[in-house]
């Protein structure tokens, strides 16, 4: 970022740290002079020295992941400082399993109905296939035999 005069502004890193911020500073791209709250969540919880550490030993490709990461943790742990992270994990996880023992109540429900339908078909049919009577007279598929013959 440019101020009056054509120099940049240091980042929040090099701001907190009382040093002049050079173009190729490491942590410019994720701590904005505008954020400093940012840097510092992080520089408490994991420290400078471990942050360049990290971004170090990844793979280029992977640091702005890497970084996303540190700092999401560090502002977690600065909104949760007890659990931070854990207990984000932990509550997601419970609600998780609710979700699962309420899938499974459903999916209960769900069988148990369609047993009832089965039978409730099942017995539609027996019904169907009972030999019809009408005035003393049986009547079947195929046969028909009177009421008289019955006694």
């Amino acid at each position: 970022m440019t101020v009056k005069g054509g120099t940049s502004q240091a980042c929040a890193a090099c701001k907190y740290q009382r040093r002049k911020c050079s173009a190729t500073c490491p942590l410019a791209p994720y701590f904005p002079p505008d954020n400093p709250k940012q840097f510092q969540n992080a520089h408490k919880l994991f420290g400078v020295s471990n942050i360049l550490k990290i971004l170090n030993r990844i793979d280029p490709s992977q640091k702005s992941e890497a970084m996303r990461s540190i700092i999401y943790e560090s502002n977690i742990r600065d909104k949760y400082p007890v659990y931070g992270c854990l207990g984000i994990i932990m509550t997601l996880q419970f609600q998780i399993q609710q979700v699962q023992y309420e899938c499974n109540l459903v999916n209960n429900q769900l069988e148990n109905m369609r047993q009832q339908q089965q039978l409730h078909c099942h017995n539609a049919e027996a019904v169907a296939a009972l030999p019809l009577f009408n005035d003393n007279v049986l009547f079947n598929s195929n046969v028909q035999v009177t009421g008289e013959e019955l006694k």
